[in-house]
C-alpha cells in the first residue's frame, strides 16, 4: 500500500467537499491507497499542516478543494521535494484545470476516478512560482487579516506579508471581486454563475484610482486603474474564465494581461469574451505579454510612485485571495514546487 496525505478543505465548495470526499475516498481506497486525513480548520491551516509534512515519508501529499486549497498546500511544500497531488472539489479549481485534472461534476463516479488515476500513473512536472510581496488585506468582521508563515520567506520590507503566487495573481476589478467573496456575497450560488454576479456587482460601484506600474525592467507609468492586471502561469481564473490564453505552469515566465483605462460598459463587455479567451487585443486596451517581475504602487500629489497604500485600499490576489494591498512587489523564480498531473497538459507543447 502506497501511504499518501490528504488535507481536505471542508468548507470548500461551501460545504459540499465533505460529501464529495466520500467519493474520492472509495476511489482512494480501491486505487490501494493508505490515508491519512487531515482537515482544515481556519484559513492558513493548510499551510501549516503541509509544511510540517516536507521531511514526512508520504509518497504524495494531496490538497484536497479548490484553489485556495491548493495555494495553502503548495505554499507548505515549496522549496521541497515532496510531490503535490490534487483533488478538485473547489468552486474554481484552476491550478487542476491546468494540470490535466478533470473537474468532478456534482457526483460524476467516472470524474473522481479519472482524477484518483492520475495520482496514481500521472507525470510529476517542477514548476515556478511568483514571490509576491506587499502589505497585508486588512482585517474583516468575517474575514481575520492574514498571517505570515515561515515558510513563505521573511519580507525586504518590515510590516509586510509574503506569498507565493502558483496560479495566478491579480488586481482592479478582479481582486474586489474575490473580496466580496470571501466576504460572503452570493453565497448560495456557485460556479461561475457566481463570479458573474459577482464581477457584475464590483464593476458597477468601480471608482476610479490612478497607479504607478513597472514591468521587468522597463521604465515604469501612470496608468488609470479601471481594469486589470493579472501576472498568470496558468491559462484560466475564476473558475474557467479564459484569463491568459495559451499559458501553461511549465512555461518558466509569467503571461501578463494589461487592461487599463476601460470604461464600466467595457468592463461588463469584456466579461463574454474573458470567458472564452477572446479579450486580447479588444479596444486597442488589453494586451498579453511574458513577465517575470511586475511592481504596482500609488502615486502622490505629484504623479510620483508612493510606498503609501491605495485609498480607497487596491486589494491583490493571491490565487483567487484577496490578502495584499499595494504597493506590491512580484518575481519569478524557476524550480520551487513538483506537481502530479496528467500526461498531457494544456497548452503543453
Amino acid at each position: 500500500m502506497s501511504r499518501i496525505a490528504c488535507i481536505l478543505n471542508p468548507k470548500a465548495r461551501d460545504g459540499l467537499s465533505v460529501k464529495q470526499w466520500a467519493l474520492f475516498e472509495n476511489c482512494l481506497l480501491e486505487a490501494g491507497y493508505e490515508i491519512d486525513l487531515h482537515h482544515t480548520e481556519y484559513i492558513g491551516h493548510a499551510i501549516e499542516i503541509s509544511a510540517n509534512l516536507r521531511e514526512s515519508d508520504y509518497e504524495l501529499v494531496v490538497a484536497v478543494g479548490g484553489d485556495g486549497t491548493v495555494h495553502e498546500v503548495a505554499s507548505g511544500l515549496r522549496g521541497s521535494s515532496k510531490i503535490l497531488g490534487i483533488l478538485p472539489i473547489g468552486s474554481g479549481n484552476d491550478y487542476a484545470r491546468a494540470h490535466g485534472i478533470p473537474i468532478p461534476k456534482g457526483r460524476k463516479f467516472t470524474d473522481m476516478q479519472k482524477a484518483v488515476d492520475i495520482l496514481s500513473q500521472g507525470v510529476d512536472r517542477r514548476v515556478g512560482a511568483f514571490r509576491v510581496e506587499g502589505p497585508p488585506a486588512p482585517e474583516h468582521p468575517l474575514i481575520p487579516a492574514p498571517i505570515a508563515n515561515e515558510c513563505n520567506g521573511k519580507p525586504n520590507k518590515s510590516g509586510n506579508l509574503v506569498r507565493w503566487s502558483f496560479l495566478e495573481c491579480d488586481s482592479g476589478v478582479t481582486s474586489t471581486v474575490n473580496r466580496m467573496k470571501t466576504e460572503g456575497k452570493f453565497r448560495r450560488i456557485r460556479g461561475q454563475l457566481k463570479y458573474k454576479l459577482l464581477g457584475i456587482t464590483a464593476i458597477l460601484g468601480w471608482k476610479t484610482q490612478k497607479g504607478w506600474i513597472k514591468v521587468d525592467d522597463e521604465p515604469g507609468e501612470i496608468v488609470d486603474l479601471s481594469g486589470l492586471f493579472c501576472m498568470s502561469q496558468c491559462q484560466t481564473f475564476g473558475g474557467g474564465f479564459q484569463i491568459a490564453p495559451g499559458a501553461t505552469p511549465i512555461q518558466k515566465h509569467g503571461s501578463l494581461v494589461l487592461a487599463w483605462g476601460l470604461s464600466k460598459l467595457q468592463m461588463l463587455l469584456v466579461m463574454g469574451p474573458v470567458e472564452k479567451g477572446k479579450h486580447i487585443g479588444k479596444w486597442n486596451k488589453i494586451f498579453m505579454r511574458k513577465a517575470k517581475k511586475l511592481e504596482l504602487k500609488s502615486i502622490d500629489f505629484d504623479n510620483n510612485p508612493s510606498e503609501k497604500p491605495h485609498q480607497p485600499d487596491l486589494f491583490v490576489n493571491i490565487d483567487g485571495e484577496a490578502v495584499m494591498t499595494t504597493p506590491i512587489k512580484l518575481e519569478y523564480f524557476e524550480d520551487q514546487l513538483t506537481v502530479r498531473g496528467a500526461e498531457n497538459i494544456p497548452n503543453q507543447n
